[in-house]
């Protein structure tokens, strides 16, 4: 009889918590930090693109006011409904030629340049696409601290310095406009016991950095796919979400993507806006392959992207190769 009883109280308050908590409600979304590390040692280079890094923060829907909200539904091509985000990133980026030994680079090798900057967004998740829209502001040249940077890391690994950061663009103010829309066109639908889903993509960039139009695509492969649109990437790139909604205590995907650009200007081309400074033939097409894997463990997400970008410039001998890799935590 007393072992009957503990197990009715048992039972009794097992009950009461679970009625306790559905009454409150389904649990808030929460927010993400994310950690973002590009580089190109993953494929077996150093130049061109050569290292990015980018933390960055995304709110809660709840932590978002209301009146940026109201602002956010009255943007063009934004989203009318759904939940609204902020975003918050920082970054630095930074790009070398391909023979770093000549103290005077070669005039037909990709400029030495670097890019500090911070961006401000805002993101719409309707569930059926999401529209993100955003404004970076920086600095290009040596106030970027890309040369400092590089050649720190190096002396640290024992590689050999680069010797004409003397020779990068000069200081100037940097600004990004961008906005783009990915949307699932196939929605998460079970395939041979898995999950599959498909989501094109459309943005366009204007700024004295960049100006372009984009548009591509990705598919998701795998089980309990996260409520989220992939991985993040640092711009120009394919684009993704920072945040994510689990569906399960565990889930893992892989994914693969294009992502073209007709390209206006790129200022770590074309050279500086207002002063003389050394600079390629841009190509006005560039596309991004992207292949990697996603798993997510309860609030932590980790990505790995590898990424093959066609020639940007007339003089560039081959395409560039580059790995990404992203983790975020929700809280």
């Amino acid at each position: 009889m007393k072992l009957i009883s503990v197990v009715s109280a048992a039972l009794a308050a097992t009950l009461s918590i679970a009625v306790a908590h559905a009454a409150s409600g389904p649990e808030p979304e929460k927010g993400a930090f994310g950690i973002l590390f590009e580089n190109d040692w993953f494929g077996n280079a150093d130049h061109d693109y050569t290292n990015g890094v980018e933390l960055t923060y995304t709110t809660a829907p709840q932590d978002t006011p209301d009146w940026l909200v109201d602002a956010a539904r009255k943007l063009p091509f934004f989203s009318a409904t759904g939940d609204v985000r902020t975003r918050y990133a920082l970054g630095q980026s930074m790009f070398t030629p391909l023979n770093k030994t000549l103290t005077n680079p070669s005039p037909t090798d990709r400029p030495y340049a670097g890019f500090l900057y911070g961006t401000a967004g805002l993101v719409g998740d309707s569930g059926t696409y999401l529209d993100q829209v955003q404004i970076t502001l920086g600095v290009i040249g040596p106030m970027s601290l890309a040369g400092d940077a590089q050649n720190w890391v190096h002396g640290i690994v024992g590689d050999k310095k680069a010797k004409g950061w003397h020779y990068q663009l000069h200081n100037e103010p940097g600004l990004i406009i961008q906005e783009e829309r990915s949307f699932k066109l196939i929605p998460p639908k079970s395939i041979l016991g898995m999950v599959f889903d498909f989501e094109p993509h459309v943005g366009a960039a204007v700024g004295n950095v960049y100006d372009f139009a984009n548009a591509g695509a990705m598919a998701r492969l795998g089980f309990n796919l996260p409520g989220d649109y992939g991985p993040m990437r640092i711009d120009p790139s394919m684009p993704g979400s920072n945040f994510f909604e689990p569906t399960g205590a565990f889930s893992a995907y892989v994914f693969a993507g294009v992502d073209g650009r007709a390209v206006g200007r790129n200022l770590f081309l074309d050279g500086n806006t207002w002063e003389t400074s050394r600079s390629v033939k841009k190509l006005n097409l560039v596309y991004d392959y992207d292949l990697g894997a996603a798993i997510t463990f309860r609030s932590m997400r980790i990505s790995y992207t590898y990424v093959i970008r066609s020639r940007e410039y007339k003089t560039q001998p081959e395409k560039s190769k580059f790995g990404a890799v992203a983790l975020s935590f929700r809280f």
